[in-house]
């Protein structure tokens, strides 16, 4: 992992935020990997700490036969839980640390999952050529554009296309990252995007990630062309004990971890 030698908050461009979490996530592969890999499993797709399950949920529907574009899908195990359930998924990620995982977990578990190295905000598919897309906690937090993320995804989906991701909710950027009593207390307005920074001892981004206001991304999905079928809060499991940075049984009783957006393209 990168070292940090500062934390600010402040404007970046976007070579130096898609620079700066590239080499973070390259770095940090390995050590993610490590810690939450067993949780996460091999081809099992969990949409987020709160450990809800698309086996359980079906948030993407039927996907039998369907072309899958898996944004930001770090080690892949969404795409090979969607392999193993019919469909064609496709994973993409910035960062060939992470990718190296998604290959190893292949040759694991012989689901062949296609793999594209590639920034969200510039997709390298064709027009039309999917018939869903998701992302559990990939990419969109990093992106300096869910404006550019969001209309590439309505450019490749077919119409009628759905498209489910699941972020951090953004309430909790008022709060510290701490699983404990210091995480209960309100220090950041909501309302401020200046994008959270971490950086080396020179003032060089090491960690680049963006806040948004709920408003903000139903405002980004509808100009994409999207319709919004549905916004899942999910509440903190009874029994589940297990704590994941910022995400713990303390914070989880009090108010929610993650935002998960069910839309559909207009067509």
């Amino acid at each position: 992992m990168l070292g940090t030698a500062g934390i600010a908050y402040r404007d970046v461009t976007e070579g130096e935020a898609t620079a700066a979490n590239l080499a973070w996530w390259d770095a940090d592969a390995d050590d993610y990997q490590a810690t939450h890999g067993e949780f996460l499993g091999d081809a099992d797709f969990v949409w987020c700490p709160e450990g809800l399950r698309e086996a359980e949920e079906a948030l993407l529907g039927d996907v039998r036969g369907k072309r899958v574009l898996e944004v930001g899908c770090g080690q892949a195990a969404c795409s090979r839980w969607l392999a193993g359930a019919g469909a064609r998924p496709i994973g993409l990620d910035l960062s060939d640390g992470m990718l190296r995982h998604a290959r190893a977990g292949n040759a694991r578990t012989g689901l062949d999952v296609p793999l594209l190295q590639a920034t969200a905000e510039r997709l390298p598919l064709a027009t039309g050529s999917a018939d869903l897309a998701c992302s559990a906690f990939g990419a969109i937090p990093f992106v300096r554009s869910i404006d550019a993320v969001f209309a590439e995804l309505a450019r490749v989906l077919r119409p009628g296309g759905r498209w489910v991701f699941a972020v951090t909710h953004p309430m909790r950027w008022i709060f510290p990252d701490d699983p404990g009593p210091a995480g209960l207390t309100a220090t950041q307005p909501y309302f401020d995007r200046t994008p959270y920074v971490e950086t080396d001892g020179e003032g060089a981004a090491t960690y680049v990630e963006y806040h948004r206001t709920l408003g903000d991304y139903v405002r980004a999905l509808t100009g994409a062309g999207f319709r919004l079928d549905d916004l899942i809060e999910p509440e903190w499991p009874e029994g589940h004990t297990r704590v994941w940075g910022q995400w713990s049984p303390l914070r989880g009783k009090l108010f929610p971890g993650t935002a998960i957006f069910r839309c559909h393209l207009d067509g």
